[in-house]
């Protein structure tokens, strides 16, 4: 039936987010595991730009300058919160853009997103199944998460004008 997760509807879902980049806390960067595993722990709960940026700060002052894997794995953090603003359940970068899965198929303003795919002539497309494919040169897995940086913050932006 309709009701079976019926109760207070907490989105406690986190978007896939493939770019082919190294993610992690690297031991040479957080030698000690019990604080690496509080930090990824940390990590899963921040929730916009400003707390990534301060929780970077932080780890700067502690452990020194962030390594290439650490800046993705934030960097992809910061995707993540975007996707959840745009219902993006998934994304898979590589090096000819990006297929990105709605979660349920739907998006919170499907007028406005009708309109953006449609003054990106040719380089986003609608497949049938409802996935949106961005068209795009990614080369490299850096040029992958900078361009989800940009795209799926133009698609936050378009769900949280229908709100």
């Amino acid at each position: 039936g309709e009701d079976e997760d019926a109760g207070p509807v907490t989105e406690e879902w986190s978007p896939q987010i493939n770019t082919g980049a190294p993610v992690l806390i690297p031991d040479t960067y957080v030698k000690d595991l019990g604080i690496r595993l509080s930090l990824y722990r940390r990590i899963g709960d921040l929730a916009d730009r400003d707390e990534i940026d301060g929780f970077a700060a932080e780890l700067i002052d502690r452990f020194g300058p962030l390594p290439p894997e650490v800046e993705n794995l934030l960097d992809v953090v910061g995707i993540k919160a975007l996707c959840r603003k745009a219902n993006v359940e998934k994304v898979d970068a590589g090096p000819k853009g990006a297929v990105v899965s709605l979660k349920n198929n739907t998006f919170p303003n499907a007028a406005g997103l009708v309109d953006f795919i449609a003054e990106q002539a040719g380089t986003v497309k609608l497949r049938p199944d409802q996935k949106i494919v961005f068209i795009r040169p990614w080369e490299t897995p850096s040029a992958r998460i900078k361009g989800l940086q940009t795209v799926l913050g133009r698609m936050a932006k378009l769900a949280e004008k229908a709100a």
